[in-house]
């Protein structure tokens, strides 16, 4: 088996991504804090081992990353648009896990463990500390049809998108619990789970800023 690995994302437009920092972020800030979480998220993915890289991107980026191909988001909402990106890049005897651009904790190690677990798992699934979910594999991507009736963006999105693969009689393991950045205390937490990152870095320029507004 085969695996490839695809990152859900937006393109960091100001007013348009991590409006939920705003405030105490400027739209400019919480952008470049988006930008900064996608380029450690595709970083992450580049250099973990599989066979084909997949940013589906929503908008368009001024400079397209390296390592990865690009295929535009389609779809009416999220659920739509997550079913479509495993239907679109669907090859015979390949698996696929799909991750956002909200966790840039995200390790080498844990997709890693991610990938290796749908060689015996059906699913794997990776819930958020909000109730959502952070990262989903399938070993037949042809499954994420169910996600289409998963309401997403609610505290309730994990459960129901497990409830939902189970429906379907998939053997789903569990992966690690992990945060996504949501909100500027988030942001900090995340920071501080992976001081070496882009993220953290760029928060901590912000971050006066940030506080004094």
């Amino acid at each position: 088996m085969t695996t490839q690995l695809l990152v859900m994302a937006k393109a960091p437009v100001p007013g348009r991504v991590k409006t939920r920092l705003c405030p105490p972020c400027t739209p400019h800030q919480a952008a470049r804090l988006a930008a900064a979480a996608l380029t450690d998220t595709l970083a992450t993915v580049r250099a973990t081992p599989a066979a084909r890289r997949v940013l589906v991107l929503a908008g368009v980026l001024a400079r397209p990353p390296a390592g990865v191909q690009l295929l535009p988001q389609r779809g009416d909402g999220l659920a739509d648009r997550l079913a479509a990106a495993f239907a679109d890049t669907a090859a015979p005897g390949t698996a696929s896990f799909v991750a956002g651009m909200d966790t840039p904790q995200l390790s080498v190690a844990l997709l890693t463990v991610a990938l290796r677990r749908l060689a015996t798992a059906d699913a794997v699934l990776g819930m958020a500390a909000d109730g959502g979910w952070w990262g989903l594999g399938l070993r037949d991507p042809r499954h994420a049809a169910a996600l289409r009736d998963v309401p997403m963006s609610t505290a309730e999105t994990g459960q129901r998108t497990l409830a939902a693969l189970t429906a379907r009689g998939l053997d789903v393991a569990p992966l690690p619990e992990l945060r996504d950045v949501d909100t500027f205390a988030d942001a900090v937490a995340v920071a501080r789970l992976a001081p070496r990152s882009r993220f953290a870095a760029t928060l901590a320029q912000l971050r006066p800023n940030a506080e004094a507004r």
